[in-house]
């Protein structure tokens, strides 16, 4: 049975395990998943004592908009300032957020803008804030390559692939960016729910789009935006863990991302496991976060 809370934009679907005066430790999915990624390691902190939360990101699962004319937005301000929400809701002390890929991106977006909410940081495949300044930047030929569903997003065909074929797209995408993860039917059936969600599509669209200048955000996020446009530093106490094998963005991506971190800096690769870092591995995620905490983070 999952709680919700109520934000300004959104009801917010999660889960909640562990002692309630425990550390809070925030779980953020990625795209396409859902908060089944945390399923090998959520029981895990909460048996050592922190108070666990894992929220659906806006478009997934059971999370819903409150209006219908609200922008169905997945902008990195908008992941970041629903996280912020989130813990302002629920008046969580200072918690360590641990996330990859669009939830990772949450958790950079938030620390880097709202440094006091957050105790320590467990960030997969390194420093996640977008740089749209630059994005038209092109990449080497092989990265280009791994982020063609970025282009094929681009266009209303994009659009109406990703409406009608969601789950062989996102299965496919699975198979691709974690080649090591032999994942049967029912853990993707688990997560591929999620998907349906009024708002994904829709969400994921804008998101892909935006990122690249090629889709107005939400007015009411322009402000937070031209404050992430400027790289803003993470001072937080932070843990950087990349799969050696994933197979959208490469381990070499992150192996400079020590230039955005102020504070107490680890990197560490994970040999075998891919992008599903949280599913594929567990264990690193569940030692970093408890690294973390057990320092005083």
């Amino acid at each position: 049975m999952h709680k919700t809370i109520r934000t300004h934009a959104l009801e917010i679907a999660y889960l909640e395990s562990g002692p309630p005066d425990g550390v809070p430790v925030i779980l953020l999915h990625g795209w396409p998943s859902d908060v089944h990624d945390w399923d090998a390691v959520a029981p895990a902190l909460a048996e050592a004592g922190c108070r666990v939360l894992v929220p659906w990101l806006r478009g997934f699962g059971p999370t819903r908009f409150l209006d219908p004319a609200t922008p169905r937005s997945g902008q990195q301000a908008a992941l970041g300032a629903d996280l912020h929400d989130f813990m302002s809701v629920l008046a969580l002390p200072p918690a360590i957020l641990v996330g990859y890929d669009w939830g990772g991106r949450a958790a950079c977006v938030s620390t880097a803008l709202w440094p006091e909410r957050t105790r320590a940081l467990v960030s997969i495949t390194g420093y996640n804030i977008q740089n749209i300044p630059a994005s038209h930047r092109p990449a080497d030929p092989a990265q280009e390559h791994r982020y063609w569903y970025q282009w094929y997003f681009h266009t209303e065909r994009g659009r109406a692939g990703l409406q009608q074929n969601r789950r062989e797209l996102c299965r496919l995408l699975w198979q691709l960016w974690s080649p090591n993860w032999g994942f049967d039917d029912a853990t993707f059936d688990a997560t591929a729910a999620s998907f349906d969600n009024p708002d994904f599509v829709d969400v994921t669209i804008q998101s892909y789009r935006h990122r690249y200048r090629q889709a107005p955000g939400d007015p009411a996020l322009d402000a937070l935006e031209a404050r992430l446009a400027a790289q803003p530093a993470i001072a937080a106490p932070s843990i950087v863990l990349h799969g050696a094998a994933d197979g959208v963005g490469p381990a070499a991506q992150s192996e400079h991302a020590a230039r955005h971190f102020t504070g107490a800096y680890e990197r560490h690769v994970v040999p075998v496991a891919g992008h599903f870092l949280p599913r594929e591995t567990p264990r690193p995620v569940i030692e970093a976060v408890l690294r973390l905490r057990d320092r005083g983070a």
